[in-house]
């Protein structure tokens, strides 16, 4: 089971994570999703397509753009489809 951690509070934890680049990905289903403000920010990957970030709101402080996802991606990236990964100080655990 690996969970994300932000400021003391597990922000998802899953035994289905894919990892690509480095990056552990988490489905969608297995968000808290109390801590997840949409956010404006978008880029773009050559191969896996446009991501899309979320902004952390955790016990009064906020981590922007400190998650992202693939809402649709390209055929070569289609198994982190939808699938969320962490940065900017968040915590993965084992």
């Amino acid at each position: 089971m690996t969970k994300a951690i932000w400021n003391g509070v597990v922000l998802v934890e899953s035994e289905h994570c894919e990892v690509v680049e480095g990056n552990q990905y988490f489905p969608p289903d297995s968000l808290n999703k109390q801590y997840f403000k949409p956010s404006d920010t978008r880029t773009n990957c050559p191969w896996k397509g446009e991501a899309i970030y979320y902004t952390l709101e955790v016990n009064g402080q906020e981590n922007k753009d400190a998650a992202w996802y693939y809402p649709q991606t390209k055929e070569a990236a289609k198994q982190i489809e939808g699938y969320v990964a962490f940065w900017k100080g968040v915590d993965l655990v084992p």
